[in-house]
């Protein structure tokens, strides 16, 4: 089992990508990568499951390799380390921490597009959002954070 976390924040000139799916919002998320908030979360949670790491070690974001990179390939990259060490997912768990945009119309796009991108069931992928209330740097619309919790077994 494994749990991950990631945040970063919302600036004007950037695309909005959140597991994958190009979200229609004024703002986007800055970062070395893409700076899919989602898709970090959950390589963090898939590499803690392994014992591997996290995304910053596997991804630094010293690297000029990795300037723009797209968090969808570098998934990939962790769904074959995943492989390699031979374990599979029983289920992943996604949460996105923003106050806008509303997220709930994109969840089927973002589901379909995470169970596309680890190769599994759509049916064992859940994706959710929630806000902050108005508080704080996330709840003022100025970044978002999102949480992941994976289960893997082996075989």
């Amino acid at each position: 089992m494994g749990q991950g976390f990631d945040l970063h924040r919302l600036v004007p000139g950037r695309k909005l990508i959140l597991g994958g799916v190009p979200i229609p919002h004024e703002t986007g998320l800055s970062g070395h990568s893409d700076a899919d908030v989602l898709l970090h979360a959950l390589m963090n949670a898939l590499l803690g499951a392994m014992g591997k790491g996290d995304i910053g070690t596997h991804f630094p974001d010293t690297d000029p390799a990795f300037a723009g990179a797209s968090s969808a390939r570098l998934l990939g990259h962790v769904i074959g380390l995943m492989r390699e060490a031979g374990f599979g997912i029983v289920n992943a768990d996604v949460t996105v921490i923003a106050q806008r945009p509303r997220l709930s119309p994109h969840y089927a796009a973002i589901r379909a597009s995470l169970a596309r991108l680890m190769e599994v069931s759509k049916d064992v992928v859940n994706v959710k959002a929630g806000t902050m209330e108005g508080l704080g740097s996330i709840g003022e619309g100025n970044a978002m954070a999102a949480l992941a919790v994976v289960l893997l077994r082996e075989g």
